[in-house]
């Protein structure tokens, strides 16, 4: 087929895979790959000027929101330029938080476009986006193309198209575009990958990586999910939040930079819950009626992921069964292995081996004060105390912030937002066309075999401050 021919397949546009890639066929599978693209500038190792003091607004002030600002207060040299929400209620709390700790926010609320007033702005330097997923690749667009570097909520983009655009406008604009997956910044997550850099587990063979939540009840709130956002979502049949447990080992992997991921497979089960639920609140709640006959994705999937060296990662997905929360965390080398869940009994983050049993909990702690990262040494007890998942959250944003200011690559870049993404909606096509494979794309262009990766364990540029 000529370059710019593609093959129709049946469920491809559907997730908008269009644009810069193309569908290659064969017998039995198809495989998506990448349209020949001559990358516009790499993103990977990028230092943007430093800012003394980033200024920042936030869009979407709901759950993610309300923490994402009660955390930034904590820091120095930062300073809350405007606040932005649909709900008017939401953007007026969110001020009123924001003026205990002396900052003065502009509002922007009351339409479905307000945000980009805030955008517009010329004194703004990072927009911070906590809105629902469907609007998390237009929002980082176009806050882009107005000069502003994006941090965004996961996932960054929901279909290959958006994706790529991500990528291209990145590129273009030389900002910033930092997917917000907070699992990267945990303490064991952070432990194992300064093990891994300092060769302890030999080199890495297998991960394991999961979002494993039982939110099945939220799904249907009302009150609690706007206009019911994330039901929605799970009308799609594939791994819908990959993020979580992908992106942590994918860095240990150094994806992106030494190694890609090749091709993945994806198989559901059966959705054995939600249709029947949505029918029982229908039958006393006309409100669910549209829901009542609308197939849902399955409660299990599970996606096997192959890369470019011959390494393997396996990642699940199940938000409705009745489970004890995992996101798995599990490695394996050729000198050793790590798994965090179900966490350990003994008070330890993890378990850790070299061997057929796993350590005890004083010999845990004996590698835990060897290999603890400088990062966690210079604000890990702070992040406790200030919170965030257990603290993950706020040293996401002390080390964005302490990037942006020190001019820093960021850790995550928008090569990291777009492959650890775009699995959501490969998954989707594997599953719907019998558990083939299909090729992930190299948002890269090739890239990947000379960036170097970046080593978030540092402590950084040292120089942000944080307030008691």
């Amino acid at each position: 087929m000529k370059k710019r021919e593609f093959l129709k397949v049946a469920g491809m546009s559907g997730l908008g895979i269009t644009g810069p890639a193309r569908v290659l066929g064969s017998d039995n599978k198809q495989h998506l790959v990448s349209e020949d693209r001559k990358q516009i500038f790499n993103m990977s190792g990028y230092a943007a000027p430093k800012l003394n003091t980033v200024r920042i607004g936030y869009i979407g002030l709901g759950n993610r929101g309300s923490g994402a600002i009660k955390r930034i207060v904590h820091l120095e040299n930062i300073e809350v330029v405007g606040v932005a929400d649909i709900l008017p209620d939401k953007a007026a709390g969110a001020k009123k938080e924001l003026e205990k700790s002396g900052q003065h926010p502009e509002i922007y609320s009351g339409s479905a476009d307000a945000w980009k007033k805030l955008c517009d702005r010329k004194d703004v330097d990072l927009i911070y986006i906590c809105t629902p997923w469907a609007l998390h690749t237009p929002m980082a667009l176009y806050a882009m193309e107005q000069g502003k570097h994006v941090a965004v909520e996961i996932p960054a983009a929901l279909t290959v198209d958006e994706c790529w655009k991500l990528v291209e406008t990145s590129e273009k604009t030389k900002k910033h575009c930092m997917m917000l997956e907070n699992c990267c910044y945990d303490f064991f997550e952070l432990l194992t990958l300064n093990m891994t850099r300092q060769g302890f587990f030999g080199e890495i063979i297998h991960v394991e990586g999961a979002y494993i939540h039982d939110i099945f009840d939220s799904l249907f709130q009302k009150d609690k999910r706007f206009e019911l956002w994330r039901l929605k979502e799970n009308l799609r049949n594939g791994n819908l939040y990959p993020t979580h447990g992908l992106g942590p080992v994918a860095q240990i992997l150094d994806i992106n930079r030494g190694d890609k991921m090749d091709y993945l497979v994806s198989v559901s089960s059966n959705d054995f819950m939600m249709q029947s639920k949505a029918r029982e609140l229908a039958a006393t709640d006309s409100y669910f009626e549209k829901y009542a006959q609308k197939s849902f994705r399955g409660n299990m999937n599970t996606t096997t992921i192959k890369t470019n060296k011959g390494k393997t990662i396996m990642l699940q997905h199940d938000v409705s069964s009745p489970r004890p929360y995992s996101r798995l965390h599990t490695l394996s080398g050729t000198k050793g292995s790590a798994q965090k869940y179900p966490l350990p009994e003994d008070g330890t983050q993890g378990r850790i081996s070299q061997g057929h049993e796993w350590l005890n909990a004083t010999e845990f702690k004996k590698l835990e004060a060897r290999y603890q990262p400088e990062i966690i040494k210079r604000v890990g007890e702070l992040a406790k105390k200030v919170g965030g998942h257990g603290g993950m959250d706020f040293l996401m944003d002390w080390r964005l912030i302490d990037c942006l200011r020190n001019g820093l690559p960021l850790d995550q870049d928008v090569y990291d937002a777009a492959a650890w993404s775009v699995i959501s909606p490969l998954s989707e096509w594997s599953v719907a066309n019998r558990s083939n494979s299909i090729d992930i794309p190299d948002f890269t262009n090739g890239a990947w075999k000379k960036n170097r990766p970046v080593d978030i364990t540092l402590k950084g540029g040292g120089n942000t401050g944080v307030k008691p």
